[in-house]
């Protein structure tokens, strides 16, 4: 007869390591400061989904507008700065969608354009292929 035990033992293991909904999140957020830091725009962009909306001064539909907006907001790296997320907060919707409010701040010098920070809201999708925005409202 096999024992139940190590099957047992593994089950609880692998339980006890699984990632909840926050903690994916904030690696999708974690990654996205990583790569921006680094000058990464499409790094930063995987973030989102194929069809998110950002709302900002206007409405940006899909991450292919998007990702001109950020180039022509940010074209160099003075520009891009050195970003930081805040006061995080990240809230599970079921196990397929969660929400994050928190502040964004880029520490940038004189030359790139100054310090700027605002606050923002996202709503987030569990796809095939990992955590999404699909709305981002920045200010």
């Amino acid at each position: 007869m096999i024992s139940k035990l190590p099957l047992l033992f593994l089950l609880v293991t692998v339980s006890a390591h699984a990632a909840t909904v926050e903690e994916q999140v904030r690696a999708v957020l974690d990654k996205q400061v990583e790569a921006w830091n680094k000058g990464d725009t499409e790094g930063f962009l995987d973030g989102y989904s194929v069809d998110t909306v950002f709302v900002g001064e206007k409405m940006t539909r899909g991450v292919e507008d998007l990702k001109r907006r950020y180039q022509s907001r940010y074209p160099t790296r003075a520009a891009m700065g050195k970003l930081g997320f805040f006061d995080l907060e990240i809230h599970a919707m079921g196990k397929d969608y969660a929400y994050v409010i928190g502040r964004w701040q880029l520490e940038r010098d004189k030359e790139g354009g100054g310090n700027v920070s605002g606050v923002y809201s996202l709503v987030f999708r569990r796809t095939a292929i990992g955590w999404k925005i699909v709305l981002d409202h920045t200010n």
